[in-house]
């Protein structure tokens, strides 16, 4: 009889409870040993581990005297603010993500006959290998869309000729490959969860090589592959502003080190994509927009009253899920504001007149508003605290009808750009392994010899 894996068997308990009972480290002993967990300090800093020209964000400033207060949260590409790019596009009334990319990856911005021979090799590298839908999302379909990407991104390696050339050429042709399909990659896999899951229609289109990727992805979604221009435009700026954070979020500081190792590229993003899938990295606006849900379904979200006594109820583990958060409002960096989270309230006004969804983008913005205040009054705080880009995404998703499923594979769809970017650095600027050091805090013992244990 074949085993179930999946099983919790009694030996499996029993070992696992040896294993919590013999683990002894405190959170007194990482400050004993002077070690910064989770590579940051008491005050939320972070420890410095590497440089980088790709990203810069800001949420403090120094006064004369040398102390360091909250300031407004400042983002740059490639030292360009990320405000004042997004607002040179949307004037202009063109997409963003591939100028954005562009600059990324080449450290300037495109010229018009630049920018339409990028998003020309872009459409030409839109498609997969052959059968590759068929062999490796049809006939494995999946629950989960961030685990779909990473097998699929690691079974491209198979149809790479040259896929451990960590050249910079090479890297970069299989990154523009990767940048171009993930689209493909994460909705393809939805289709086949909704089809061979819930038992729904199965449809596959193609991509247009002369669409935007923001396009692309609308396209590939829906049955009708129709889509309006302020939608398309919402999830292009939504890809922008999730494009790339700095070196030293999870999933970017583990293209470094796993990139640091001399991996294929394939192998680098997929690494990437795990820690991605990590609730506490991208699955964040999925928890926003369920505690919205709860919030809808528990109180009169009229009321501004109630709002604020749901709110405190949050804090006090009494309401939701019991963790204590109010999802979407603080970040391990900014402070008074998110820029990324500013942009997309604003924008997002527009699309809730479209879509019929005013009460609810009332509501986010009285949560956004009395949060803070509500946070502060209850909680020891070392900075400011404010609504960052997952408070907001959710809603935008959710007024662009995409499924909660791919949330978390959207944000890769746009982070796969500042992983890209990285890779490269990290491949002409390193030479050396990133080898952190660990403290061991256990005692020596000596060896029992097996007949006398």
């Amino acid at each position: 009889m074949a085993r179930n894996y999946s099983e919790i068997t009694p030996y499996i308990k029993r070992m696992a409870g040896i294993a919590n009972g013999n683990n002894f480290i405190t959170p007194e002993m990482y400050k004993e040993h002077k070690v910064y967990r989770g590579l940051r300090d008491e005050y939320g800093n972070g420890v410095v581990t590497g440089l980088t020209e790709i990203s810069d964000i800001i949420s403090k400033k120094t006064l004369p005297d040398g102390t360091s207060v909250p300031a407004e949260g400042v983002l740059r590409y490639r030292g360009i603010n990320i405000r004042d790019l997004v607002a040179g596009f949307m004037k202009e009334g063109r997409f963003g993500f591939e100028e954005a990319a562009y600059l990324l990856l080449f450290s300037r911005l495109p010229n018009k006959s630049e920018l339409a021979e990028f998003n020309k090799e872009l459409g030409e590298f839109r498609s997969l290998p052959t059968s590759f839908t068929r062999d490796m999302i049809l006939k494995a379909p999946g629950k989960d869309m961030m685990n779909v990407l990473s097998r699929t991104v690691l079974a491209l390696y198979a149809y790479d000729e040259n896929p451990d050339d960590i050249s910079v050429e090479n890297v970069l042709r299989q990154c523009l490959h990767l940048i171009a399909v993930f689209p493909m990659l994460a909705v393809y896999g939805y289709q086949s969860y909704n089809h061979y899951h819930c038992g729904n229609s199965l449809y596959i289109h193609l991509p247009d090589p002369a669409l935007s990727t923001a396009e692309n992805a609308l396209r590939l979604l829906r049955e009708d592959g129709r889509y309006s221009d302020l939608e398309a435009r919402m999830l292009d700026l939504a890809l922008v502003l999730h494009m790339e954070h700095g070196g030293g979020n999870n999933s970017t500081f583990t293209t470094h080190v796993v990139s640091s190792s001399g991996t294929d590229t394939y192998s680098a993003i997929a690494a990437a994509l795990g820690s991605l899938k990590g609730p506490r990295h991208g699955g964040a606006n999925i928890k926003v927009v369920k505690m919205f849900e709860d919030m809808k379904k528990n109180i009169n979200t009229e009321n501004e009253g109630e709002v604020a006594d749901y709110l405190i109820r949050l804090l006090e583990k009494r309401a939701f899920d019991g963790a204590g958060l109010i999802y979407g409002m603080g970040h391990a960096i900014y402070s008074l504001s998110d820029p990324r989270a500013d942009i997309l309230m604003r924008c997002a006004k527009d699309l809730a007149k479209e879509k019929g969804y005013e009460k609810d983008y009332a509501l986010y913005e009285t949560v956004a508003r009395l949060a803070p205040e509500i946070i502060s009054s209850r909680r020891k705080m070392y900075k400011g605290v404010s609504a960052n880009v997952d408070f907001y995404s959710g809603l935008v998703y959710q007024m662009l009808e995409l499924p909660c499923e791919l949330f978390t594979p959207i944000f890769a769809m746009a982070r796969i750009v500042g992983w890209s970017a990285h890779r490269i650095e990290e491949i002409q600027n390193a030479g050396k392994i990133i080898r952190p050091a660990y403290v061991c805090v256990k005692q020596p013992e000596n060896y029992i010899p097996l007949e006398q244990r």
